[in-house]
């Protein structure tokens, strides 16, 4: 038994795809979004990066002023959300002493910012929902609408208690999922505020990261339980992971999704149906806090650290 064990687990790691393309960034990576070929990374380093993968190098660059920290001194801003919609970019970044966020937007050249430290908002993630208006979630698991024209919010919604971990959007942008530290689920109308349904049952502890794709919608829970919703069918399942999770993600069709599932910082792609587990991704060296599929054969991975992933499923 011992040395089947032992082929299986050599077979497993003969068999792990490794990545196709690193990138090496500027800085520590704190959030990424996918617009068309481009990677949009927000870093600790104060600063968005565009990177064209096609074309495998850096496109454009933005920079924000340094900031004081609690001792007086001039840091660089940490940019913790980044977007892309058209040719606006969008940026959320700390403001040291305060302890508040700025919210930035960036166009024809120019930055803007739309919220201030000032305005007191600890705004956590930020993303658009059209040219004019951006979701913004904040620490306090608030929900509103931002309108850039106005600079005013549309609406506000508490949705619970408990302190806010992370949101995703649905595909048209019509709905979004937030993620707090009590392992509730909130799908919330994004135009409206209105909260939708409530996901929970599996969960029962943080949960550090959601997706949402289609009908299915994913959790990385600190109780080490990669939680699957099917929002349609009302159904929940859980992978059960060896550490703690810290990240997920699902692919365009909704059919595959991924989780962080162990201390070796590996990504395991799973059939979200069956959950059989397709795939072993090796190579990050640092905690996970971002993975993006591209498609059904292409995803990108962030962590910890200064290097993002690209990698290939059919690269076996």
């Amino acid at each position: 038994m011992k040395t089947l064990i032992l082929f299986l687990l050599c077979l497993n790691t003969l068999f792990a795809i490794t990545p196709t393309l690193n990138i090496e960034v500027n800085g520590t990576t704190k959030d990424m979004v996918l617009h068309n070929n481009e990677l949009i990374i927000g870093t600790d380093n104060g600063q968005l990066l565009v990177y064209n993968y096609k074309k495998k190098r850096f496109t454009n660059a933005i920079e924000l002023p340094k900031i004081k920290d609690f001792m007086g001194d001039l840091v660089q801003a940490k940019v913790f959300s980044v977007d892309k919609i058209a040719e606006q970019y969008l940026l959320v970044s700390d403001s040291g002493e305060s302890g508040y966020s700025n919210l930035w937007l960036h166009k024809s050249n120019k930055t803007e910012r739309l919220i201030k430290a000032t305005d007191k908002k600890a705004i956590i993630k930020a993303r658009f929902i059209n040219k004019k208006q951006i979701l913004l979630g904040f620490l306090s698991n608030e929900v509103a609408l931002f309108d850039i024209e106005t600079k005013k919010e549309r609406y506000r919604t508490q949705l619970n208690e408990s302190k806010f971990s992370d949101f995703s959007l649905n595909l048209d942008k019509s709905q979004a999922v937030f993620a707090c530290e009590s392992g509730i689920l909130t799908i919330v109308d994004t135009q409206r505020g209105m909260v939708l349904k409530e996901l929970k049952g599996v969960n029962k502890d943080n949960v550090y990261k959601v997706a949402f794709k289609k009908d299915i919608v994913t959790g990385a829970g600190q109780d080490r339980k990669a939680s699957i919703y099917d929002v349609k069918k009302g159904t929940d399942s859980f992978i059960e992971g060896s550490f703690l999770i810290y990240a997920t993600g699902i692919s365009p069709s909704s059919h595959l999704v991924a989780f962080a599932l162990d201390e070796q910082n590996d990504i395991s792609i799973f059939n979200a149906e069956t959950k059989e587990k397709l795939f072993t991704l090796k190579g990050q060296k640092s905690t996970l806090n971002t993975i993006l599929f591209k498609d059904e054969e292409t995803l990108f991975s962030s962590s910890d650290d200064s290097t993002i992933l690209m990698w290939n499923l059919k690269n076996k």
